[in-house]
Parts: C-alpha cells; structure tokens; sequence
C-alpha cells in the first residue's frame, strides 16, 4: 500500500489572490502533488491549502510553499480575525493511508528543521510532533501572536523548537508551527447575531477549554472534548460565528458539536442557523451525521452514500451561506480514481459494452450485477416497510435489513468490476514473453495464480449473492405486502446470479493444472447453489400467498 500524507497548510493572506496564486503554483510544481481544496478567507485574511501524495513530494511542497509566502507575505503588515504567527502560520501533517501519525510527526520535525536552517524561519513542533506536553496544544506554541515573537524568541523557556534570535528575516515572515494530527475538522457555527461578544461566550460554554473561572482560580470547562473555540464577526456574511477546530472527531462528531452549539446558543437567546466547513472532512464525518439525524428521524438508515450525506449537509444547514458540494468538499472523493468502472457506467452503456465483441464484461460480471440486482430489490422492500403508514414503530426491523443490503449491493457492484479485472489478469498472462525456459516457467505459474483467482472471484459474488436471499425471505414474509412481488424477483435475480457465477467458477477452476485448489471451490459453488434453490422456493412460496390472498 502507498504511503498517502496530507498537508493543511494556513497563509497569512486571505485577500490578494495573486499571492495566493503564487504560493499555490509553488506547491503545484512538485510532481505526484495533488491539490485538494484552495479555501481563501477575506476576514481571516488567511487561506487553508490542501494537498495530497506520498511523504517525500507533499515535505517537498510544503517547504516550497513556504518558501514562496515568505517572499511575498510581510508579517509586520498583516492584519485578520484569525490568530496567526506567521506567513505560514501552521503546516500540519496527517497520515491518510499506510502510515501512522509518529511517522508524520518525524517528518514534521524534519521539514520544521529544514524551514530554519535552509530559510531562516524559526518553527514551533505542535501536537504529535511537540518536543515537549505543553507544546502540543497550538495555542501554546502561537501564544500572544506574531507580535509576541521578539520576546518569545529570547525566553529559553518559550523559544522556537528550531530557530534563533529576532531579526529582519523572523519579522518579515515570523514563525511557523509544524505539526503532525489527525484529521481536523475547521467549522464554524453561523449565529443569529452581530455580536462578537455573545458568540465568545457560546463557544466559551462549548469548547474543551472553557472560561477563566470568575474567582480567578483555574478555568471551568466546556462541554466538548477535543475542541478550540472562539467569537468573531464576518463582514462577509454580516453575522457573528463560532468557529471551531474539531481536534478529536471520536470524542466529538460534528454532529455532536453542532447540536451541543446549538444548545448553548438557545441557551442565551441565541439561533444556530447553520454551519460552514473551512476546507475538507473525512467521508465518515457527514455519514456519521447523516445516520444520526436519521435515526432522529426514525427513517431507514438503508440508504445509498450520497443520500445520507445529503441529509447530513441538510440537517447541519452546511449549505447555509454558500453552496455545498460535497465532492468538493469530502477528501474521499477528492483522491477518488477518476477512471469509472462498468458499475458507474449507465444500464444501457453496460449492457452494450457487454453486447460488444469484446469477451469482457463477460457472465461473470453479469453475474454479478444480476445478484446486485436482488440485493437492491430486497433493501428496497425494507425501505418502503420502514416508511409505510402505520409502521412507524418498526422502523428499526426494516433499517437493519436495508442496512445489510446495502452492504450486499456495495460488494456486487465491486464485483461487478473485479470480475473483468481477473479475466484481464489473465489476458495480461498469456502476453507475457515465452522466449525462454525462466519465461516459459514464469509466465505459467502467473497463469496459473491468474486463473486460480478468476476461479475463486465468482464464488466472492455467489457467497455475497447468498446472503441476500434471507433478507428477500424475510421481506417477503414481513414486508410490505404490497411490494411481496418485488421480493420475489430479488430472490430470482440472487439466484441467477449465483448459478451464473457458478459457470465461472467451473470454467476457471477447469482451466487449472493443479486440480487442488480447485476441488474445494467446486464443492462450495456445489453447496451454495443448493441452499439458494432451497431459499428460492421458501421466498416464492410466500410471495404466492400474499398474491394469491
């Protein structure tokens, strides 16, 4: 698996787009750096950059991004609502994929040393990467601002990790704080008021922190771990907001903030009218969101991705101010492979490419889809038990079965895909040189791996079409009589994928030169062609009873 890192970087300029133009292009130059999100703020003055790539590219661009705002961005002439430190004010690493976050820290560490020793700009470590436990909060390390910095920099005790004295070169670009965390998510709560004031003491009743208690002893905290809050007016929108940084997103969903924001402001006269995501969340931020307002709702959580995401985006009003899209917005689908398979491909577009001369898409992938087809029917028919008249309170019976079917579908239509690819597995295998005896004896046993796997991918799809024919059983005996007929056909559709993919597993399995392998798949295709008949006939058997009363 790919090492995959992404880089947040925050620039003191939110307003002169040539600037931020040129530090994006910066980044843009280093090769296999993918940028995400550009999200420039007027009344911050601050723009957050987004990027993705292996560990060395993204270090690589982030120090030319860097580079670039310390050429143009002049720290002792910049002014914006949000709190900062330098031209590149925080550059956090976060571990996406095949790496783990001490490992993002030592890079941080080492990019943070390079800023000072190749650029002069003296860095503060923070969060994972801090050299000390008080540093890992941000607002340690950025404590008192830029204009703290000449009497930071000569206090042993508050000096950068790397840097020295102040001179010209530190007061021009000022400090950078590297990083390494976790996903971040940047909201900020949309109030119905101008007054700086009243959002300050909201997000001081919210965030983790809290308020300096009125005795002068201690703080008082607030309500939700692993959270930074703060008050400020937007002149932009002309409403006061509270803009958080969801630091922990397992002790505080979005969700839950949203909620307890909403609660607190209620407290004090006040309205959350909705919420603005500052640069890109994890996909499981809004699914988690979506569920949750759905199950509120008492409504089937058996619904497709993009709907409960849409739910999430309607339920936090995140579409508030601007528009929300959220394949801008989702990182998931940001890095996404833009090439789309046969499942993304129209009904009409599949089912010509499958009527092409080409011997891909074959039975296997039609397979596939046809048992794809059984698992949508039977989510279907929990859906519409879930939102039948009357049946309010089982809500919960048909959501787990649509749930499940979900699932199913997700895996068919994967296999839909995967199918085609282990036939293409094999094609690959016979072009392979045969020019010598290691040839000849290589491109064998790839053959063989090759058509063991395209062999063993068709049964994946008989077991996964299996498991569908229990949720049309069940639908067919305590669904919506009404929808009994749609039962019946997902438990056809199950089944003929299942004996359609049991073609391909024979076919395969018989081109194999070692027989092996081969027998204990035969057996299993065998056995579940039994059971699905079996099944067949129960959920037919009920589907006639209710047609015929």
């Amino acid at each position: 698996m790919k090492k995959i890192i992404e880089c947040v970087p925050n620039y003191s300029e939110g307003r002169d787009k040539t600037v931020i133009d040129a530090i994006v292009a910066a980044i843009q130059s280093v090769e296999d750096v993918k940028i995400l999100d550009v999200d420039p703020g007027e009344a911050t003055n601050r723009t957050v950059v987004t990027f993705v790539g292996e560990p060395e590219p993204v270090c690589e661009a982030a120090f030319r991004g860097a580079a670039k705002a310390q050429e143009l961005i002049d720290m002792r002439r910049h002014h914006g609502a949000h709190p900062r430190s330098g031209a590149t004010d925080v550059l956090p690493l976060v571990p996406v994929a095949g790496i783990t976050l001490e490992e993002c820290a030592a890079l941080a560490r080492k990019l943070a040393e390079r800023l000072w020793k190749e650029l002069g700009i003296p860095c503060y470590c923070y969060e994972a990467a801090a050299f000390t436990p008080e540093r890992r909060n941000l607002a340690v390390c950025r404590e008192g601002e830029y204009e703290a910095l000449p009497e930071k920099m000569a206090d042993p005790a508050r000096k950068p990790d790397f840097g020295g004295a102040w001179n010209e070169t530190v007061a021009k670009a000022g400090a950078t704080n590297v990083g390494a965390r976790n996903f971040l998510v940047a909201v900020n709560f949309n109030l119905n008021t101008t007054s700086t004031r009243r959002a300050n003491a909201v997000a001081f009743d919210v965030r983790e922190k809290g308020r300096k208690n009125p005795s002068g002893e201690g703080w008082i905290p607030g309500t939700l771990k692993g959270t930074k809050a703060i008050g400020w007016y937007i002149d932009e929108y002309g409403i006061a907001q509270v803009s958080m940084n969801i630091t922990d997103i397992d002790a505080t969903p979005l969700h839950v903030a949203f909620e307890e924001v909403s609660r607190a402001a209620a407290a004090r006269g006040l309205r959350v009218t909705g919420a603005e995501i500052v640069g890109l969340v994890p996909k499981r931020v809004l699914m988690e969101a979506g569920r949750y307002y759905l199950e509120r709702q008492q409504r089937s959580l058996g619904i497709s991705e993009q709907e409960i995401v849409k739910i999430a985006v309607k339920s936090m009003s995140l579409d508030d101010l601007k528009p929300f899209n959220p394949q801008e917005k989702v990182i998931e689908y940001l890095i996404a492979d833009p090439v789309k398979g046969l499942a993304q491909m129209t009904l009409e577009a599949f089912a010509r490419e499958t009527a092409s001369e080409s011997a891909a898409p074959g039975g296997g992938s039609v397979s596939a889809a046809m048992g794809a087809f059984g698992a949508a029917l039977a989510t279907m028919v929990a859906n519409l038990s879930a939102h039948k008249r009357g049946w309010d309170h089982r809500w919960k019976e048909f959501s787990d079965v649509a749930e499940e079917g979900q699932k199913l579908l997700d895996e068919l239509l994967r296999l839909i895909d995967e199918d085609t690819a282990s036939f293409n597995r094999i094609m690959d295998c016979l072009a392979m040189p045969k020019n010598t005896e290691q040839e000849k004896e290589a491109r064998a046993q790839a053959l063989e791996a090759a058509t063991l796997y395209a062999a063993q991918v068709p049964l994946q799809t008989m077991e996964t079409a299996l498991k569908a024919l229990p949720l049309a059983l069940q639908m067919a005996k305590t669904g919506n009589p009404a929808s009994a007929s749609d039962a019946g056909v997902a438990a056809l559709a199950a089944v003929a994928g299942i004996r359609g993919a049991r073609l391909n597993v024979r076919i395969n399995a018989a081109g194999l030169k070692d027989k092996a392998p081969a027998l204990p798949l035969l057996a299993r295709a065998d056995a579940i062609v039994s059971e699905a008949l079996a099944l067949e006939t129960q959920v037919l058997t009920e589907v006639e009873a209710h047609i015929g009363a």
